[in-house]
């Protein structure tokens, strides 16, 4: 103890002198990198929009390189007149550029003119990948140039300005409670030369119901739209003193600019350069004694952390061994199914430091994302190999088990559309590390609806593979014996290689089932929110169709490019099951499937898309009796990608099930269900 005691004082009195001596000079400055300063946020004015030019944007003319801005965020001055391309050849004057809540104030160009006629109108639409309408925008229907007598009664539809032509415009707002039809006779002596849907400002929703503005006035007010560049990541650059940018080399990644170098996600708290003033070379230089206390107290604390980092290291190590010895973390009384497995676990056993200098100490840049119970890493091992680390969170029962669970089941697999498992750190190692390939073109849903949704890298053609290939590997986990329920197949575990091939990935909360014929394990649910068997979560009851209702939703998000769960859609679409569920039910796929791919222009691609789309309301039935196994899921469709050659009506056969049922312990003492939403 009195060594210990001793350390503090010592470092103290070393990093005092140390502390004297930068106080008689400052510290050389090395300059910043050049991407950090050729992306400073510049003034910049086009006609009455004035802002800070910035990341997403880039404007045509203003010599800044391109990394500074995202693909497809390019604004042009012509005539004091800001615009950017919303979507494909539909221009937008911009009125306002508001970095705090991501916004833009556009105008439709395209509608911004009243003419006595607006023949040439089209509907207002936008890239949904990089742009999103907010809450402040309504929508009407224009009913351009219409002729013949309409109906007497015209509200909720509203007259909107005479045609020289003859003919009259009509719009009618998005709450009215009449079809236009009924009002104003379509198809019944009544043609309109177009019918178009059009954003407005919520501001004029009042004016226009009552009458007080017209068409164009609204029209010309603009609505407001927020970009999704950078959307979860470039917040967290720009506070940390970077500045967000974009890497053609790796176009999905996080890309942060700092004065010290380019990272991904954010800058570590040390980068860049430090100036110090002669005022603040005044104050250290008179503050020597309270920097002495100061620097005690900050060293026994860094001495009392590591001592309990070290001991929580320890003893999530003992729990692995205990584990491994056949014994189990949960609390006495029960019985593991994957004891078993993890007993006789053969895999290769890395050495911590090995993995330690594969991933740069765990270094922030390197990080992957989160994988359930623990952070991954991108590393190389000495061999070469590029590879994932999953570093457990903590020594709590439940993310060790969950890791010895993972690394037992991973050691006893092998398929193409299954990531490879390289190995784990062993039961002596001061830290639990899962070792598997990397896997380098990310998740189903970063191509979906997430960060890479932009780069439409994913047409329908390679959608159907990776519903084949994911399900393929369903069914391989099915059909092995003891068979294996994954339990949170979802679109963020299906990683994707180079070639776009499936790789399904994250095993920690997947199930054995054991050789005794049950047909169901009874556990507490858990898995991700959207994707959670309804059943399953009502009855606790686990089974393989379980992962089948997890697919369906994979299937629906592989039609519709939407997410699992949102909760800015209507109150009864929040969840994409039900979404999908009762547009199918109410024959309105198109509303469901994304346009983009091909539906409703391409006769292959749409019958392709309805037999998807017919499988996933089977897998998504509340009952699991009503779903079909996997393997007649992969049959489908493969069927489906073969041009439909193994296309056949399936009859719902329900099928006595045995009664006999297995009860693993509960995952936690708790008395309600736990459902995780972690990745």
């Amino acid at each position: 103890m009195r060594r210990l005691h001793s350390v503090p004082l010592l470092v103290a009195m070393l990093a005092l002198s140390t502390a004297a001596r930068a106080a008689t000079q400052p510290p050389p400055d090395p300059g910043a990198y050049f991407r950090y300063t050729n992306c400073t946020p510049a003034p910049y004015q086009c006609g009455q929009v004035e802002f800070d030019l910035n990341y997403p944007f880039a404007v045509d003319g203003v010599a800044r390189p391109d990394y500074c801005s995202s693909p497809g965020h390019r604004l042009f001055c012509v005539n004091n007149t800001l615009t950017i391309d919303l979507s494909t050849g539909a221009s937008f004057q911009v009125t306002g550029v508001d970095y705090g809540n991501q916004a833009l104030a556009v105008i439709d160009q395209s509608l911004a003119h009243e003419p006595a006629c607006p023949h040439a109108y089209r509907n207002t639409t936008i890239d949904a990948a990089a742009f999103a309408y907010t809450d402040r925008d309504r929508f009407l229907t224009a009913y351009v140039n219409c002729t013949g007598d309409t109906r007497s009664s015209l509200p909720p539809v509203h007259d909107a300005f005479a045609c020289v032509a003859g003919g009259r415009s009509y719009f009618m707002l998005d709450n009215g409670t009449s079809a236009p039809e009924d009002v104003l006779g379509l198809g019944l002596g009544v043609e309109c030369s177009s019918i178009l849907v059009v954003p407005y400002d919520s501001a004029m929703a009042d004016a226009l119901a009552t009458g007080n503005a017209t068409l164009g006035g609204a029209v010309r007010a603009g609505f407001t739209v927020r970009w999704k560049a950078g959307d979860g990541w470039c917040g967290g650059c720009q506070a940390s003193g970077g500045r967000c940018g974009h890497d053609s080399r790796a176009p999905g990644d996080h890309t942060c600019f700092c004065p010290g170098g380019q990272v991904i996600g954010s800058c570590p708290s040390s980068s860049g350069p430090k100036k110090v003033s002669k005022k603040t070379i005044t104050a250290i230089g008179s503050s020597a004694a309270a920097l002495v206390l100061f620097l005690l107290l900050v060293v026994v604390s860094f001495l009392y952390i590591r001592k309990r980092r070290q001991y929580k290291m320890t003893s999530s190590s003992r729990l692995l061994k205990y584990s491994n010895s056949g014994g189990t973390p949960r609390s006495r009384g029960g019985s593991d199914l994957e004891s078993d497995s993890v007993h006789n676990l053969q895999t290769h056993h890395f050495a911590y430091e090995e993995l330690e200098e594969a991933t740069g100490g765990f270094c922030d840049t390197r990080e992957l994302g989160d994988g359930g119970f623990g952070t991954v890493y991108k590393g190389q091992l000495r061999d070469g190999r590029v590879v994932a680390v999953k570093r457990l969170y903590n020594n709590g029962c439940r993310h060790v088990e969950q890791f010895v669970n993972e690394a037992a089941i991973l050691s006893r697999l092998r398929h193409p559309n299954l990531v490879t498992f390289y190995g784990c750190t062993s039961s002596r190692s001061r830290e639990l590390l899962l070792v598997y390939e990397y896997v380098p073109n990310g998740t189903v849903a970063d191509h979906l609806h997430g960060h890479r949704a932009g780069e439409r890298a994913l047409p329908w053609p390679l959608r159907l593979n990776v519903a084949v290939e994911a399900a393929a590997a369903l069914a391989y986990l099915h059909a092995i014996e003891p068979s294996v329920v994954h339990r949170d197949v979802k679109t963020t575990n299906i990683l994707l290689d180079a070639d776009f091939h499936v790789k399904v990935a994250d095993f920690g909360l997947s199930r054995l089932f054991p050789l005794d014929g049950a047909t169901h394990v009874s556990t507490a649910p858990q898995g991700t929110p959207g994707y959670v068997d309804p059943e399953y979560h009502q009855c606790y009851q686990l089974t393989d169709r379980s992962d089948v209702y997890s697919f369906g939703v994979v299937l629906a998000e592989l039609i519709s490019s939407k997410p699992a769960v949102d909760v800015t859609r209507d109150r009864d679409e929040i969840n994409l099951a039900a979404m999908a569920v009762g547009r199918i039910q109410r024959s309105e796929l198109e509303q469901l499937v994304d346009a983009e791919l091909g539906y409703g222009f391409d006769e292959a691609t749409t019958k392709a898309m309805t037999m998807v789309a017919e499988l996933a309301f089977r897998c998504l039935q509340q009952n699991s009796e009503m779903r079909p196994p996997i393997r007649e899921v992969l049959d489908g469709l493969r069927g489906i990608q073969e041009g439909g050659a193994r296309e056949k009506k399936y009859d719902v056969v329900v099928v006595p099930r045995s009664p006999n049922t297995v009860h693993a312990p509960w995952d936690s003492m708790s008395t309600t269900p736990s459902i995780t939403s972690s990745a």
